[in-house]
């Protein structure tokens, strides 16, 4: 096998792992939305997004659609925090702030809850003919 031919195969697989966003996409991120008055609300960490994780950018960007996210809540004890799954319906040009949800200060459990829904900047929701 040549070089050139090695780079062109090389090349290709390269391209398979690249995901291209077009003028519409979603993201979802953890952070708290500047409304910080609810009570023990706390930013999540997104582990897993249907059977994707270790996102390489943030906010992650994602295709609209229904989606099994996972998110942890703040470790606030040894070992980690509890993981929690939900299916979001994520709309076109939306940004989502996931956050957790607990009932109190002193409980580990919480609800996987959508702190705010933000439009995206630049995005284009594409027009159906």
């Amino acid at each position: 096998m040549t070089i050139p031919s090695m780079m062109a195969i090389f090349s290709g697989l390269l391209l398979v792992g690249c995901q291209t966003w077009g003028p519409t996409w979603s993201e979802i991120s953890g952070e708290r939305y500047y409304n910080l008055t609810t009570l023990n609300r706390r930013a999540a960490i997104i582990e897993r997004v249907d059977e994707q994780g270790a996102f390489a950018q943030y906010p992650i960007k994602i295709a609209p659609g229904a989606h099994q996210v996972t998110i942890q809540g703040p470790v606030l004890r040894p070992g980690g925090g509890y993981l929690k799954s939900f299916t979001l319906d994520a709309k076109p040009c939306k940004r989502y702030y996931i956050n957790a949800q607990f009932k109190s200060r002193i409980e580990l459990d919480f609800e996987p809850v959508v702190d705010y829904v933000d439009d995206i900047a630049g995005c284009v929701v594409a027009s159906s003919k």
